[in-house]
């Protein structure tokens, strides 16, 4: 056995020179440095960095009492709340696991969610009592229920027995609690939006957290007079962690119970708003929304948007707003963003077709994500970087979940070979950046060549009277399977299935040509994703 290098005699770690990594750390801060900075807007309510640290610690001090502790969940069932982004850090403060549970599920998939996460306490929305009810009715009621009884929402019956505010008023504001001492303790559990079957829990680490939110407010801009609108659910991946990096810029966080473009444009006007972040289901809504709903800002609005590209048309009608498009790519098993189409200066001088293209590719690792690869399915190597091998998108590095709750075999497969297999396929263009084609199960086969359906809808979206698109696989007793296109129209527009396909004809190969076309609303998962999987079942019937 070797002798240790110079550098390991009496140079050990020590509480001097190593403390774990938390976003518990950013608020701290931030009520040391700006105390009386304005923290949370919620509609006629305002909080100063000192009073949300305060209620905080309140927060954590109640819960504490009743019996909370290290390693206990405590679930939220809440939208976009100050109630839910203090959780944020009291519930960690006790060395507990926050799990935001998705509104919009129903009261049996929330019952699945508390009893599987093993839920101590829930602080519910008493707007959403009704699922609260359902939900304890099929056998969690023994948990500790707490009522938030928003004074800017609509309000509801009560299911707890305590009112928010009166716990907060039980708490200590001087509540002494400490980082973890160990960074890889769970922070934050979180739910798949599962197309069959139960959802699975994801697993967030103090670690993972922290430089999540720090590889956002690099990558986004964000800084002390950051003013973020919260268009983007805090309950999904927290976030995207912008719960956390918000505030380590020390910027404002401005709260929005409901997406709506009558509600966003107007508030953004009013607080000044710099920053905000959605689904292409937001950008589709705020470039569609009414003239007299419209609003033109006369300082840049940066918006990032995850999943599919926007098409060339929404990047246009949002430019036009005052919005600079930035497009990210992630997943619940990466804390949100783990990839951003890092700009490049001379795309600005690019025609609006083709700058859009550019634009469309998930592009490169986030700075704070080790390495990112798209590897071949059979080999398990590197593609070439040809722009035209497709593979698989891996990921690597430390903003990668610690794996999935009571599901060793989900999170073997989900690790195989070291990396985080995403599912999604893509491929890399010699200048390095990646471009997703489509999600493996949604690739259509069609007379052995592959059809890309994200490649299908981009074109559909060029449509002028397309406002939605979505394309699937039919099977085909022929082709194996021919595509199908799923579309919603422009508010006002009207338009035949034979001009939808001629178009197609028009811009692409004539067998990634859909063979039919089917108008009307697109279902929808609960954070804005279209149910491809509802799509081809509806499929196989046309």
């Amino acid at each position: 056995m070797s002798a240790p290098s110079i550098f390991e005699r009496d140079l050990a770690r020590n509480a001097a020179n190593y403390v774990p990594l938390s976003p518990l750390s950013f608020l701290r801060r931030a009520a040391a440095v700006y105390p009386d900075k304005l923290a949370v807007i919620h509609g006629s309510g305002r909080t100063t960095y000192a009073q949300l640290y305060e209620r905080c610690r309140r927060l954590a001090s109640a819960l504490a009492a009743r019996g909370v502790g290290q390693g206990d969940t405590v679930a939220v069932l809440a939208p976009n709340v100050p109630a839910l982004l203090e959780a944020h850090y009291a519930v960690p403060m006790l060395g507990a696991v926050l799990n935001a549970i998705n509104v919009r599920l129903d009261a049996k998939t929330v019952a699945f969610v508390l009893k599987h996460g093993e839920a101590k306490a829930l602080i519910a929305d008493t707007e959403l009592a009704a699922t609260t009810r359902d939900a304890l009715a099929e056998g969690r009621s023994a948990l500790l229920v707490v009522d938030y009884d928003d004074p800017q929402g609509p309000g509801g019956a009560r299911c707890g027995t305590i009112e928010y505010e009166e716990l907060l008023a039980e708490g200590d504001r001087s509540f002494a609690w400490s980082l973890p001492q160990d960074e890889w303790q769970a922070i934050c559990l979180n739910y798949t939006s599962g197309t069959t079957g139960n959802p699975k829990g994801v697993v967030y680490h103090h670690r993972g957290a922290y430089l999540n939110a720090v590889g956002n407010l690099v990558t986004f801009g964000l800084d002390g007079a950051t003013r973020y609108l919260w268009t983007l659910p805090m309950f999904h991946c927290n976030g995207w962690t912008f719960t956390w990096a918000v505030t380590a810029a020390c910027g404002t966080h401005v709260c929005l119970r409901k997406v709506d473009p009558a509600l966003i444009f107007p508030m953004i006007q009013e607080h000044r708003v710099t920053h905000l972040c959605g689904a292409p289901i937001v950008l589709n809504m705020l470039a569609h929304a009414p003239k007299e709903v419209k609003i033109a800002f006369d300082w840049p609005v940066k918006l990032a948007t995850g999943g599919a590209a926007p098409p060339s048309t929404v990047i246009r009608k949002m430019e036009e707003l005052g919005f600079e498009v930035q497009h990210l790519y992630g997943l619940t098993e990466t804390y949100g963003p783990s990839a951003v189409c890092a700009w490049q200066d001379e795309w600005s001088e690019l025609p609006l077709e083709e700058r859009a293209a550019k634009m469309a590719r998930q592009g490169v690792s986030l700075v704070t994500m080790e390495d990112t690869c798209v590897l071949d399915p059979a080999t398990q190597e590197a593609v070439p970087a040809d722009g035209e091998t497709i593979g698989e998108i891996a990921h690597r590095g430390n903003t990668v979940m610690r794996g999935y709750l009571k599901n060793p075999e989900a999170t073997q497969t989900a690790f195989a070979g070291g990396w985080y297999h995403t599912g999604d396929l893509a491929v890399v263009y010699p200048d390095g950046y990646i471009e997703v084609k489509d999600r493996s199960k949604d690739i259509i086969i069609s007379g052995g060549e592959n059809i890309s359906s994200l490649e299908v809808e981009e074109v559909l979206y060029k449509h002028p009277k397309v406002m939605e698109a979505a394309v699937v696989a039919r099977p085909d007793r022929t082709w194996g399977e021919t595509p199908v296109a799923f579309v919603t129209l422009a508010e006002g527009k009207t338009a035949e299935a034979q001009d939808i396909l001629d178009y197609c004809r028009e811009h692409l190969a004539h067998f990634k040509v859909p063979k039919s076309v089917v108008f009307g609303v697109l279902p929808k998962t609960s954070t804005g994703k279209i149910q491809k999987y509802v799509l081809r079942d509806r499929a196989k019937e046309t």
